[in-house]
């Protein structure tokens, strides 16, 4: 019932495939990647494999291997193997569903117009090194980067929001400090005026009684009845 199966970084038998029988034959997706592999002969009948990864190997020829035991794969990985010519390719032709090939680090990718001869050699393709015909990028390369960015969107406009909302609550602390200092100065302005009045009466109490009241008859605009009849007698 094994319907995936991983075996990189896992040494092959003298380069050869070893241990993989038909007794998986369920499999959809054998990954054997940087395993030495120079050969693919040993490979069992897989009729349900739809991925195929072999990458970082040491393959250079021998693929028509695959048109016989996985005859409907779709996605074959050959990249950073020992692959240089175009012709190596075309046992390829045989596998009518195989939409995607990687050959990335394989030397064939030097060669001049490679991509418009491996197009040209299997028209059944689609992608080609993560890329179609008309150099589009295929949709699920890089599933993972557009969520990215959108959360990384979000984030910078909720660093915004609260930067602001902290700017709002410094002006109001600010504000605040303001009317606290006024208040206070209110405050010894008042303690001021009514350090005053205090001295200017501990003063008049000082004075003897007579003096209090005239002064006090001055302040209010009156004049003292002593001074009328001394005015009279005069």
């Amino acid at each position: 019932q094994v319907k995936e199966l991983v075996l990189d970084n896992c040494l092959s038998d003298d380069g050869k495939v070893i241990g993989l029988s038909s007794d998986f034959e369920n499999l959809e997706f054998l990954s054997m990647i940087n395993v030495s592999l120079m050969s693919i002969s040993n490979l069992p009948k897989l009729n349900k494999l739809r991925k195929l990864e072999l990458s970082d190997n040491r393959i250079s020829g021998g693929l028509e291997v695959l048109a016989e035991r996985t005859p409907n794969l779709t996605h074959l990985n050959l990249s950073g193997n020992r692959i240089k010519d175009i012709n190596t390719l075309e046992p390829l032709k045989k596998l009518p569903n195989l939409r995607s090939l990687d050959l990335f680090n394989c030397e064939v990718t030097t060669l001049i117009n490679y991509r418009e001869s491996v197009f040209t050699l299997l028209p059944q393709l689609s992608y080609l090194d993560g890329f179609d015909a008309d150099d589009q990028e295929a949709p699920d390369s890089d599933p993972e980067a557009d969520g990215d960015g959108e959360e990384n969107d979000d984030y910078e406009e909720d660093d915004l929001d609260e930067e602001v909302i902290d700017d709002e609550d410094d002006d109001d602390d600010d504000l605040e400090g303001e009317e606290e200092e006024d208040g206070l100065d209110d405050e010894e302005e008042d303690e001021d005026e009514d350090g005053e009045d205090d001295e200017e009466d501990e003063a008049d109490d000082d004075l003897p009684r007579g003096e209090k009241r005239k002064r006090n008859l001055e302040d209010e605009g009156e004049e003292d009845p002593e001074d009328e009849e001394d005015d009279e007698d005069d």
